[in-house]
């Protein structure tokens, strides 16, 4: 499971990189058809404009893919949980003592 979900998070971060780059070579070496006819302010307006866009999809398209996994697959560790209640009782005791000892100073 933990392997599907590394390759899932490498595979979007590598599409997070590579199209927007594709995107900005594309636009400044006159590779996409019609980026011939605009001025370089355009040119670096569209280019621009359209890699952010193209990021945006594909973090899209990751959360998308993260919310459609099964949910009862993620279980916690029982070890964490454990110790995790401990520190809560613990500081929970802590809090109450301190309390009542800064009451007691109080009067």
């Amino acid at each position: 499971m933990a392997a599907a979900v590394i390759k899932k998070f490498f595979i979007s971060s590598m599409f997070m990189w590579v199209v927007p780059i594709a995107i900005l070579y594309g636009f400044n070496n006159k590779l996409i058809p019609g980026s011939t006819d605009l001025s370089p302010y355009s040119l670096t307006l569209l280019s621009g404009f359209l890699a952010v866009i193209s990021v945006n999809i594909v973090l899209a398209f990751y959360i998308y893919m993260a919310m459609k996994e099964p949910s009862d697959k993620h279980e916690p560790d029982p070890k964490f949980l454990a110790d995790a209640k401990a520190s809560v009782k613990k500081l929970t005791v802590e809090e109450i003592n301190t309390s009542s000892q800064s009451l007691k100073k109080q009067e």
